[in-house]
């Protein structure tokens, strides 16, 4: 689960940097979103996360930093407490874990396929595809509320929470009732990123598991 929601989190995050703004009735919260999309083409930034189950026990907190550019691809970096890298290239997404030196690879548009929310990377689909909703002020940030309009969502609802600089705070409420949060910080926008960031090649010696071949594997530079 823990490796989903982090795949989750930076295909929501793609949403920035392939939006258009939507010419609708607009609240607070979708206003600062709208604002923060526009004109976006790519992100970098920090990040950290916490887990908390249903009994209200909290995960350590991870962080790392992230990378994003128009229209699909991402690179996410869990830096502490623990070390794991997520790529998605445009037609592959790759997790690599140091720890256990493997990789998982597939298809991209099938690791979409895994969660309603994947529909953000298009925010012309949004409407279509979620109920969308104000939910005022929380913690001093403007959030909005999106709820799957499919038969068997895998998440109850994820909400965004913005401040005056941008998005601020992302949550996921799964079906078992655990929340995931997502803080971010140090917001760049439209960098120059190295196309490398988004090429991954396995590291030497690391397990390749998934349905597409690999041909090459090479050391992974720190």
């Amino acid at each position: 689960m823990k490796r989903l929601m982090l795949v989750l989190s930076a295909m929501v995050l793609a949403l920035f940097c392939s939006a258009a703004v939507l010419a609708a009735p607009v609240g607070p919260a979708r206003a600062r979103l709208d604002a923060f999309a526009q004109n976006l083409h790519s992100l970098t930034g920090r990040f950290s996360q916490s887990l908390t189950d249903i009994n209200g026990h909290t995960s350590k907190t991870s962080a790392g930093t992230l990378a994003l550019e128009a229209p699909r691809e991402f690179r996410w970096d869990t830096l502490t407490p623990y070390k794991q890298t997520i790529v998605a290239d445009g037609s592959r997404v790759w997790m690599y874990d140091p720890e256990l030196q493997q990789v998982t690879v597939s298809a991209q548009s099938s690791e979409e396929a895994h969660s309603p929310l994947t529909v953000l990377t298009d925010l012309k689909q949004m409407d279509r595809n979620f109920t969308v909703s104000e939910q005022g002020e929380r913690d001093g940030l403007q959030w909005l509320r999106l709820a799957s309009r499919g038969k068997d969502p895998q998440f109850d609802h994820a909400e965004l929470g913005f401040d005056a600089n941008g998005l601020a705070r992302m949550t996921f409420r799964d079906q078992l009732g655990s929340t995931t949060d997502i803080r971010f910080s140090d917001w760049q926008r439209n960098p120059a990123i190295p196309p490398a960031t988004f090429n991954f090649v396995p590291p030497k010696g690391a397990d390749v598991i998934g349905d597409l071949p690999v041909i090459t594997t090479q050391p992974l530079r720190d």
